[in-house]
């Protein structure tokens, strides 16, 4: 994804709570629940049962946040060791991380690219066995000149029945591959499938009741509050797709159903990551947008619930960030 370019010349690091025992799990939450730049979030649960966040590289590396709860959290520090932050692609970042937990290991993929450097742009991955790192044996798996795909980003993983499929892309198109059973490979970077259009980025998908939905993000994400980002959805019965909307046209063409817009308090709400399923079995996402009244600050990280309509299609509240909500469905930790 593109990266909105501010001048930060100090960014707090802590954020609004920092309870993460257990002992006071949160019973309400007030959006945004990381209160500085947070871009491009994923979020796993650990086998610890804690809630681990990361997000797009600031000060020379990716944040890594621990929460109890899924709304207060703790800035623990960078994923990786300062001198061994991947390199790969000279003068890059690392932006939109996708942390995945793999044959006992925790595995983040990530992108490195520039402003404009859509053909140097690449994904790479790199390995720990604490999601608080440090994440170590970083690869580069491609670029966009090696893999044939322009501005080649915004990387996520798909599990299923063992097999690991890496999604990426960022307004060329929408691929999917399949890795190695480690996920820590390509089997083979000439077989790709296109699987949604020029208009999206910032994608996952996520399999509920037989569908594959397919949740990405249109518009611009980074030109603070004249930010369009949107989150939008299309579903199949297939993970090859195609996926369509409501109407069953394909998002090939650029056709989806909009879950998620900003409003005059949250400017460019989108890049969400991955669902995470409460105590309860709620489902939640967690997605960054500019705050109108503090644009500088940057992406702040926010939590909403999706509901499953009658129809099996998501909802997100009234689609616009939720100011305040009741919080997660967390069991506390003995």
């Amino acid at each position: 994804m593109k990266k909105y370019l501010f001048s930060l010349a100090v960014v707090a690091l802590l954020t609004s709570c920092s309870g993460v025992s257990g002992e006071d799990v949160a019973t309400t939450y007030t959006n945004p629940v990381i209160d500085n730049n947070a871009p491009d979030p994923t979020v796993i649960r650990a086998k610890d049962g804690m809630f681990y966040a990361y997000s797009t590289m600031r000060q020379g590396n990716v944040p890594v946040y621990k929460s109890a709860d899924m709304v207060n959290w703790e800035y623990l520090g960078g994923a990786f060791r300062r001198n061994e932050v991947p390199k790969f692609v000279p003068r890059a970042a690392i932006w939109a991380p996708d942390i995945n937990y793999i044959d006992g290991k925790y595995v983040l993929y990530f992108s490195m690219s520039t402003w404009g450097g859509e053909w140097e742009a690449g994904i790479g991955r790199a390995v720990a066995d604490s999601p608080e790192g440090p994440f170590t044996n970083a690869k580069l798996l491609f670029n966009s000149k090696q893999i044939g795909v322009q501005n080649s980003i915004d990387p996520v993983i798909y599990q299923e029945d063992g097999r690991k499929y890496l999604i990426w892309g960022s307004f060329r198109g929408i691929f999917l591959t399949e890795l190695t059973e480690d996920g820590l490979e390509l089997i083979d970077q000439r077989n790709l499938l296109k699987i949604a259009g020029t208009a999206y980025e910032g994608t996952y998908i996520h399999k509920r009741k037989g569908y594959y939905y397919l949740f990405a993000s249109v518009g611009t994400c980074c030109e603070g509050v004249k930010s369009t980002y949107q989150t939008v959805v299309g579903r199949s019965k297939s993970l090859f797709g195609p996926y369509v909307d409501k109407q069953g046209r394909k998002m090939l063409d650029n056709h989806h159903e909009v879950l998620l817009s900003g409003d005059d308090k949250v400017k460019g709400s989108g890049h969400d990551s991955q669902i995470i399923t409460d105590d309860k079995g709620q489902d939640w996402i967690f997605y960054h947008g500019f705050d109108v009244n503090e644009e500088r600050a940057g992406r702040k990280m926010y939590l909403d619930q999706v509901n499953w309509g009658k129809d099996g299609w998501p909802t997100i509240g009234n689609g616009y960030p939720a100011k305040q909500g009741k919080a997660p469905s967390i069991k506390r930790k003995r």
